[in-house]
């Protein structure tokens, strides 16, 4: 009874049909696991570590300097410690420090010799010219945050050209799968016509040659279903580069998984063409690097300035020692320096201005071509939607005519010749208008990405 009842569930088992893959799965798919995002993601955690590097410039500074005298008339020892912290908004650093002695010095060695319980020390130097506004760390710093946003806005000119080709692939799969059906609809229509073929034959109504190019037809009808399977492997094949698992490994795409249906694709946002393209991130790029150059040009004229650094500290000794060292000191210094031939600043000052020039035109090229491109394609998406009704309409015609031309053979009423004309002519038509069908959802993904249109990329 049990075997009975197994038996009884698997004839009347209904098979799970797989859902349809859509392109919001592939696009989420690609965006999160394509390894050449995740490499561009990388290279973006490659910067922000330089950031840190760049930071750690500015980082408190710990030394300690201690000697003694072993051997010698003098038996002095010293030991001085020093920390420093280079200033955020300005060339110089402040510092603090304390020192203590212990021992006889020479009188030339006055400056080391503190009382019994040592010396403290504080103090901060300015830069007043030169590296008061830059400087090499602050530049560097500021460097490496270009870097960073660079490094962002190339990920997403990575992440749009990725998404790009996977709409791509996505919808010449799809294609396929539609034309590999046409192809066998063809071919189970030569094959359903063939007996019906046979049978007149053997009743006399129809000559044997009619059977026999029939079967060639079926042939020649397979041999295209072959061909489509294969391209629809292939196809298949291609999208698992950006169709993933949740470990990020390519996964072929069944052919049960086929919309029965070309899908509309994207839809750019044309009515904000003018704030899509300002976010184009190849663009902001250049401008980014164009602000880089700027900040090499203030380092190189920071160089052109004379230095001049003024110094203030405050010391107090502590303990039993000299009354001269007893009372705070404070002390105030200036330090100047200047180049005489500054060859090496205007040289690079020089090279500078002619960097920010090449980027200033190239942004203005990038500009142009950007207004050009979406002129053009939005030319594209205008005239291949147009042309997709009229393929529509054709394919409708051909179909009908094709449906008329059938029911007349199976009447006596017309020759295969004609009735295999008709069929293949509207087999011709669906196709051409799958083709426009698939131009214009091209059109639209090369409009959604020079747009940078994200939302519409899946990003």
């Amino acid at each position: 009874m049990r075997r009975l009842l197994a038996l009884f569930a698997l004839f009347f088992a209904v098979p799970v049909q797989a859902a349809p893959l859509t392109l919001a799965e592939v696009l989420a798919s690609s965006a999160r696991h394509q390894p050449l995002i995740l490499e561009a993601m990388s290279r973006e955690r490659q910067a922000d570590a330089r950031v840190l590097t760049a930071r750690g410039q500015f980082d408190l500074v710990f030394e300690a300097d201690a000697q003694a005298r072993p051997l010698g008339y003098y038996d002095g020892a010293s030991a001085d410690l020093k920390a420093t912290r280079p200033l955020q908004g300005n060339g110089g650093n402040i510092y603090g420090g304390y020192r203590l002695s212990t021992g006889a010095f020479p009188l030339y060695e006055g400056k080391s010799v503190t009382n019994a319980l040592g010396e403290v020390r504080a103090g901060a130097v300015f830069a007043l010219l030169r590296d008061r506004l830059i400087d090499e760390r602050r530049g560097r710093r500021d460097l490496a945050q270009g870097d960073v946003e660079i490094a962002a806005f190339e990920r997403e000119v990575v992440a749009i050209g990725v998404q790009r080709r996977a709409i791509d692939a996505y919808q010449q799969w799809v294609a396929a799968g539609l034309r590999l059906a046409l192809y066998r609809e063809l071919a189970d229509l030569a094959r359903n016509r063939q007996a019906s073929i046979e049978r007149q034959v053997q009743l006399g109504a129809r000559p044997a040659i009619l059977a026999v190019e029939n079967r060639q037809n079926i042939v020649r009808r397979t041999a295209l279903v072959v061909r489509s399977e294969q391209e629809l492997a292939l196809l298949a094949n291609a999208l698992s580069l950006f169709l993933r698992d949740g470990l990020g490994r390519p996964v072929v795409p069944a052919a049960d998984r086929l919309p029965r249906d070309l899908p509309d694709g994207v839809r750019p946002r044309l009515q904000e063409v003018e704030l899509h393209r300002a976010e184009r991130p190849d663009l902001r790029t250049l401008v980014a690097r164009i602000a880089q150059a700027d900040l090499r040009a203030r380092l190189a004229e920071n160089e052109l300035r004379p230095r001049l650094d003024v110094r203030v500290e405050g010391s107090k000794d502590f303990g039993a020692g000299s009354p001269t060292r007893t009372p705070a000191e404070a002390m105030v210094g200036l330090r100047f320096s200047m180049p005489l031939e500054q060859r090496a600043a205007r040289g690079r000052i020089a090279e500078v201005a002619a960097e920010r020039d090449a980027l200033s035109h190239r942004r203005r090229l990038l500009e142009e071509q950007i207004d050009v491109d979406i002129a053009n394609l939005q030319t594209q998406v205008g005239g291949a939607g147009k042309l997709v009704q009229l393929a529509g309409d054709e394919a409708a015609l051909a179909r009908r005519m094709a449906e008329a031309e059938r029911r007349r053979f199976d009447l006596g009423a017309s020759d295969f010749l004609l009735v295999n004309l008709r069929e293949e002519s509207a087999a011709d038509a669906a196709l051409r208008t799958l083709d426009a069908r698939l131009r214009e959802a091209a059109a639209r993904v090369e409009l959604a990405a020079v747009l940078a249109d994200r939302q519409a990329l899946g990003l």
